[in-house]
């Protein structure tokens, strides 16, 4: 069982250095939840990729260039390197420089000064809690799939007797998906197909997480998060080479690559089956980093504005380098050079580690799994930490009122809830999944929705309160109903069809993702509610906007 065994290895090595990065916390919430603005150049590069990089850019993607071709990466990820690092530069800065100045330690909390709203919390926490869920399922459904295709058969066989596990011949009911024929429940190993369960794995990966972020904050997860990103990343690329050598099968990793890439079908080398204006619509994706308030959080941390350069600059290369391996071998699996079982086909999800398995020995195959829940972890754990520090800071302190929480107190507060939220993720992961790449889309697609709302509140004095709230409704109504048109992601081709002259279109329509009608609805009604009431304050105005008021 040596892949298990080295899963488990880095697991215990990834809690080692989580809980060694806790001894350097300093006891106060401002440490936990910020590490006390403390973090350089490096960590902060690092913490923010990490924490963008999840399974949606290493699974989704993989799963979705299998499905839909190498056009994938021109429709997110080439995007998101310039968009993100856009981000970053426009609003990263900005709010850093804000944060520094009057002590914010979330999103409500701008919001509610900017905006002199005491209660934009109450519909802002709620829509950004909302979202963050379904971008936490989408780590812990993944962790699940890869751990356990990856330790398929590495437990011994045997079979189902009376609901209990036997040593004997591995029944083929199990390999089949099929129900054992006894009125007992069966064993922890049923529908595993011989590998470590999906719950049991994904319920590993939530307790590590959980336990060093609740045990070091900010400062444990900047570090996990460092070790894991470069993990993956060097991982990640050895993945790509091992893949690329064994299914080319030639002396040279070169004439491999060659031989790997020049067996992919014409139709995955193309985008000609996505329409031009669906390809165009893909890039209001990446905006969703402006309103990530993990990403918000980790941009607090920041120990001068001169961290964000590093960032800023390196973050587009960083994508290539992730992004470019995975979209390829996703694009392999289509070649006539390894042939996909229809179960695995049928499941975006299992094509990666379904290749790592079968293309890697058991110790190179361990090591490259390892790198796979690298991105994962480095996603969930500053997302576990930012809804903890929301909840204290924007629902249980306004609550308060006057009566002051001591830090002993907010700290006490953001563990129990972060446990809460760990526990309920889980629980939803239990159900039927999604494929990760197309929850992924929904997920970013409700924040990009919400772009507007905060480069406007940066940016345009004439914002206003009621415009602030408009827009929020309009993003999280546009959101749900088209979420529900889709099936609740269950259509991973849903897409937003505005008719034209046939004359444009052989069609009759344009076919436009969905978060482009969002942003327009949002966009709309943010800015004509403005327009019609009464604007902010001339002292607000002069405190967020210095230069504007003289």
């Amino acid at each position: 069982m040596p892949q298990l065994l080295i899963i488990c290895g880095y697991l215990f090595l990834l809690l080692l250095l989580g809980i060694g990065a806790s001894r350097l916390f300093r006891g106060t919430s401002q440490d936990y939840m910020l590490a006390s603005h403390s973090i350089g150049p490096f960590l902060l590069l690092m913490s923010i990729f990490g924490t963008t990089m999840t399974a949606f850019a290493l699974v989704g993607s993989t799963g979705e260039s299998f499905k839909e071709g190498v056009g994938v990466y021109g429709m997110l990820a080439s995007s998101s390197g310039i968009i993100h690092s856009l981000c970053f530069f426009l609003l990263g800065v900005k709010v850093w420089e804000l944060g520094k100045k009057y002590e914010y330690r979330t999103q409500v909390q701008f919001f509610r000064d900017r905006l002199e709203s005491r209660w934009i919390g109450v519909v802002l926490f709620p829509v950004l809690v909302g979202l963050v869920i379904p971008y936490l399922l989408i780590g812990v459904m993944a962790s699940g799939t890869v751990i356990n295709k990856v330790t398929a058969g590495s437990i011994r066989d045997g079979q189902v007797v009376g609901g209990t596990f036997e040593e004997g011949t591995f029944p083929q009911f199990l390999e089949q998906g099929k129900k054992p024929q006894s009125e007992e429940p069966a064993n922890f190993i049923y529908g595993s197909q011989g590998g470590v369960p999906k719950p049991l794995a994904s319920l590993a990966i939530c307790g590590i997480v959980l336990i060093y972020v609740f045990l070091g904050g900010m400062r444990g997860t900047t570090w996990a998060n460092t070790f894991q990103t470069l993990v993956f990343m060097v991982l990640g690329l050895v993945t790509f080479v091992v893949i690329a050598w064994q299914l080319g099968g030639q002396e040279s990793f070169w004439a491999s690559l060659q031989m790997a890439s020049s067996s992919i079908p014409v139709e995955k080398l193309t985008r000609m089956h996505i329409p031009p204006e669906k390809f165009l619509t893909y890039m209001f994706v990446p905006l969703s980093v402006g309103m990530f308030p993990h990403l918000f959080q980790h941009w607090l941390t920041a120990r001068s504005a001169e961290s964000f350069k590093l960032p800023i600059v390196a973050h587009p290369l960083f994508i290539a380098i992730v992004w470019v391996p995975c979209v390829l071998i996703g694009a392999w699996a289509t070649s006539d050079l390894i042939t996909i079982p229809p179960p695995v086909a049928a499941n975006p999800n299992a094509v990666l580690p379904f290749l790592v398995k079968q293309l890697a020995g058991p110790i190179l195959g361990g090591l490259l799994t390892a790198g796979i829940l690298a991105a994962i972890m480095s996603s969930l754990d500053s997302q576990f930490l930012c809804l903890g520090t929301m909840f204290t800071e924007d629902v249980v302190r306004p609550l308060c009122g006057q009566r002051s929480l001591s830090d002993r107190q907010q700290l006490l507060v953001a563990r129990l809830f972060i446990v809460g939220i760990v526990a309920l993720t889980y629980g939803l992961s239990l159900f039927e999944p999604r494929r990760v790449f197309t929850l992924g889309v929904w997920c970013f697609s409700g924040f990009s929705s919400l772009f507007p709302l905060v480069f406007a509140a940066l940016y345009w004095p004439r914002l206003t309160k009621a415009g602030a709230y408009a827009c929020v409704l309009a993003a999280a109504g546009s959101w749900l109903w088209l979420f529900w048109a889709s099936e609740f992601a269950a259509n991973p081709n849903f897409t937003v069809n505005i008719p034209v002259p046939i004359t444009l279109d052989r069609d009759g329509y344009w076919q436009l993702m969905p978060v482009a009608a969002m942003i327009v609805c949002s966009t709309v009604a943010m800015v004509c509610t403005s327009m019609v009431t009464k604007p902010p304050s001339k002292a607000t105005v002069e405190r967020f906007f210095p230069k504007s008021s003289t």
